[in-house]
């Protein structure tokens, strides 16, 4: 009877605790991914000693989370919770009036709440188990008063899962030194989930930032002074584009050929352009981006997005190639409709008009692959690119919109242009 209580026999790698002399255990995991059982199971081994009534490592154990409903029915009483992951003859006994839990060998855990932090004043622990950290209203100052409040025995220590946001309190704790860290997507935990939620929402939230982020349980951090924000990606999100009357493939060339090259930025937009500029409407079809490829290989590349969604222009700077871009893209089909355009200005001074259509709320991602495009977006700020590498994707994005959007837009403005 007593192997289904043996964690440590039944555990994935990411809900064991790391070696080592830490504070903090950051366990970061997507929805479902076993990120409750683990701290249950971490209180379970700090309060259990080796019989019923023995002590264990701590007496004094805080349990924090965002409201007392969430600690009682998430943590206490959930189906993941302490009392299901304990053995009957170790099993704590829930205080309703007193808000805590008292253990058989007299070890008690008391309930805290972010919406209270001043709640933390007063008492002292020798181990906290804190749940859902980036969700919290009130994270810093919550945080901050735990710190003080643990304080008992020879090395308290604080276990925290959640699903990772990108949230100061958060990306600070993992930063310090005192902090390890494991991680798990939802499929970690596949066993344990009905197969039919994991096909729904793979199925709907595929190849958005938001599955990264609530199913692989992926901090999606932006830069300092971004040009784009996470927020403002993902409230771009649509599921499909409507019927366009522009649609144009753009390319970044890239410089080198080879595994070891740049990218060569291939990204699809259509536009819908009917009425005056402010009505205006953009939508990014694809990103279409390859690597390692001759220049023949990316035009062939470019040309067949553009096939594919029945694209009227192909448009690629020819700041580095020059006259071989159209020479090569020429020779894989010489009819193609082609523009070139030269960078006159630096990457940040292009990208700003075309983030602010995005704060405009006037272009669209369609759903889709378009995850890396995205990653490039939010480390593209006011100094420059802040990522590894060049922002290829970003420069081709770049290029469709001043084609469908702010170029036109332009033209509209002067007089005997707006039949365009």
């Amino acid at each position: 009877m007593a192997l289904p209580f043996l964690f440590e026999f039944w555990a994935m790698p990411h809900q064991l605790p790391p070696a080592g002399d830490w504070r903090a255990w950051v366990i970061l995991g997507g929805r479902g991914a076993g990120k409750t059982r683990a701290g249950a199971e971490w209180v379970r081994s700090k309060v259990e000693g080796p019989l019923p009534l023995d002590p264990g490592a701590c007496k004094r154990i805080a349990l924090v989370g965002e409201t007392v409903e969430q600690v009682r029915e998430v943590m206490i009483f959930g189906d993941s919770g302490l009392l299901a992951c304990s053995p009957p003859d170790r099993r704590p006994k829930w205080v309703a009036s007193r808000k805590r839990l008292e253990w058989p060998n007299g070890a008690v855990a008391t309930i805290h709440t972010a919406h209270d932090p001043e709640g933390l004043r007063g008492p002292q622990f020798d181990a906290a188990w804190v749940d859902e950290l980036a969700k919290w209203r009130n994270a810093q100052d919550t945080w901050d008063q735990l710190q003080f409040a643990l304080r008992l025995g020879a090395q308290p220590q604080v276990c925290v899962t959640t699903t990772p946001r990108n949230v100061g309190v958060l990306k600070n704790l993992l930063k310090a030194p005192s902090t390890v860290s494991t991680h798990a997507p939802t499929e970690a935990n596949r066993a344990n989930l009905a197969s039919s939620f994991l096909e729904e929402v793979r199925r709907r939230y595929a190849g958005t930032r938001l599955a990264r982020q609530e199913l692989d349980g992926v901090l999606l951090a932006d830069a300092e002074g971004a040009l784009w924000t996470t927020a403002m990606v993902e409230a771009a999100q649509v599921p499909n584009a409507p019927t366009l009357d522009r649609i144009v493939v753009a390319v970044d060339p890239a410089t080198t050929n080879g595994a070891a090259s740049d990218e060569c930025g291939i990204v699809v937009v259509g536009a819908q352009t009917q009425g005056p500029p402010q009505d205006w409407r953009a939508f990014v079809l694809a990103d279409c981006t390859v690597q390692g490829m001759t220049p023949v290989g990316w035009a062939k590349a470019a040309i067949q997005a553009m096939e594919r969604f029945g694209a009227d222009r192909l448009v690629a700077e020819v700041n580095q190639g020059g006259q071989m871009v159209a020479e090569v893209i020429r020779q894989v089909d010489p009819l193609v409709p082609y523009k070139g355009v030269h960078a006159s200005r630096g990457k940040v001074a292009r990208a700003e008009p075309v983030a602010a259509l995005y704060e405009q709320g006037r272009v669209s991602h369609v759903t889709g692959d378009l995850i890396a495009l995205e990653d490039q977006m939010v480390r593209m700020t006011s100094r420059g690119y802040e990522g590894d590498g060049s922002p290829d994707r970003v420069d081709a994005l770049v290029w469709a919109l001043h084609e469908v959007m702010i170029e036109p837009a332009a033209k509209w403005r002067q007089p005997g242009m707006r039949a365009l």
